[in-house]
């Protein structure tokens, strides 16, 4: 995946709770937001402690704990009628390329200020609705996301993720989006 490397843990734990601040369209459906925040909460959360246990052990480990169990948990945390995943600007894995309504959403979050808590609404049509909130590169992603990778986990990335572009990223750039597609809710009467 994109953002399995360690380092990218706090990337992840910065989004996970940046449900606040809406652009675009978010900010006419605030029932439909917080149904889209309440799905991806779980899988953020997961994600997280899976991420801290294997950052607790070494970079290494956590790269592994990233490439197994981060898919495992957005298909865990999924149910009928809701999907959800990351993707990002660079992938480091193809397998989180961004579907096609996630990149214009990506396009225009990405000019959000660092750091903020942007997240956007889109409409997907047949009553089903987008919501991506940005992921920021946190210094600690650096170590697997930005220019100075120690050699050793260069070569256990390039092993894994043989066209890695997720690399040479700066602290506080914008890195991708949590996405999930959901049916909207139902309305009250």
């Amino acid at each position: 995946m994109s953002l399995r490397a360690p380092l990218i843990v706090t990337g992840l734990l910065l989004a996970a709770g940046c449900r606040t601040t809406s652009t675009s369209a978010a900010s006419g459906n605030e029932e439909s937001v917080r149904a889209a925040q309440a799905a991806l909460a779980p899988f953020g959360a997961s994600l997280k402690g899976a991420l801290q246990k294997g950052i607790a052990e070494s970079p290494e480990a956590a790269i592994d704990a990233c490439a197994t169990q981060a898919p495992a948990l957005a298909t865990a945390h999924a149910s009928p009628g809701v999907t959800m995943g990351r993707s990002a600007v660079k992938l480091r894995n193809k397998a989180n390329a961004a579907r096609p309504w996630v990149v214009p959403v990506m396009e225009r979050l990405a000019k959000a200020p660092s750091g903020t808590d942007a997240h956007e609404l889109v409409a997907l049509g047949g009553g089903r609705q987008g919501y991506a909130e940005a992921i920021w590169t946190a210094p600690m992603c650096l170590t697997c996301h930005g220019d100075a990778i120690s050699p050793s986990l260069a070569a256990k990335l390039d092993a894994r993720y043989p066209h890695d572009a997720a690399r040479g990223f700066r602290a506080g750039e914008f890195r991708g989006v949590f996405w999930v597609e959901l049916d909207a809710p139902a309305r009250s009467r």
